[in-house]
């Protein structure tokens, strides 16, 4: 049967569009300088053992080696340039999820777009993004203030470390230093601490934030976390 047929997809098949006319109707006649073409079957496999990995492939293997979710593989492979640069910093830093959530999240942000010309034109290679991932994961810097250092990453296009040593960033893990904020939100919080002695969970919250807030977003927050509900527990 001679059709239009379209493309769907979500079922990856082919659907009839529209039928066509014959072969004649068209007028159409050989070609007389294109002569038959005969390709070998080596010639065949030669050009298909030369190809990169297909998107479909690459999807699969993102989700499976990385256990990213369906819908991350697909987005992290909506160009073969944007699929690169994430394995990219993967590799670097050890961390997939994280890698992808970055990448996803706040560097196609920025980005104008996700072609092979915007990602060589970013002035976050893919070694600096992946050293801003291991100072999160080191404890360095807590997430909230990566998020800065991303930004000014992104503008000057220096590397993380060299952001973070010169504007003293270093998160605050100090159990002392951290303590003595903590003493401070609790006497000037006094009633939120006693929301949360009389079992109201949420009203930690406000007071890990509160801490948070007068360290300038430094403190570690299971430090934090762990400090107060210490010192609730014996109040």
């Amino acid at each position: 049967m001679q059709e239009t047929r379209l493309w769907d997809p979500d079922k990856g098949q082919t659907v009839s569009m529209r039928s066509k006319e014959f072969a004649h109707d068209y007028r159409y006649f050989p070609e007389p300088d294109l002569p038959p073409l005969c390709l070998e079957p080596g010639s065949i496999d030669a050009v298909r053992g030369s190809l990169p990995e297909l998107p479909a492939a690459r999807r699969r293997r993102f989700t499976e080696a990385y256990a990213l979710s369906a819908y991350d593989a697909d987005l992290l492979t909506q160009s073969r340039a944007l699929a690169d640069y994430f394995e990219a910093v993967a590799a670097r830093c050890g961390k997939p999820k994280a890698a992808a959530n970055w990448v996803l999240n706040e560097l196609l942000r920025e980005l104008p777009g996700d072609d092979e010309r915007a990602l060589a034109a970013c002035p976050i290679p893919p070694a600096h993004l992946a050293e801003l991932i291991a100072l999160i994961e080191e404890g360095t810097i807590s997430g909230k203030i990566a998020k800065d250092v991303f930004d000014k990453m992104y503008r000057s296009g220096e590397d993380a470390r060299v952001i973070v040593a010169r504007e003293g960033l270093t998160q605050v893990a100090d159990a002392a230093a951290l303590g003595a904020v903590v003493d401070r939100v609790l006497a000037e919080h006094a009633k939120v601490a006693g929301d949360y002695r009389a079992g109201k969970a949420a009203a930690l919250g406000f007071l890990v934030g509160q801490v948070m807030k007068l360290t300038q977003g430094k403190a570690n927050p299971a430090l934090v976390n762990e400090l107060l509900k210490g010192k609730l527990s014996k109040g």
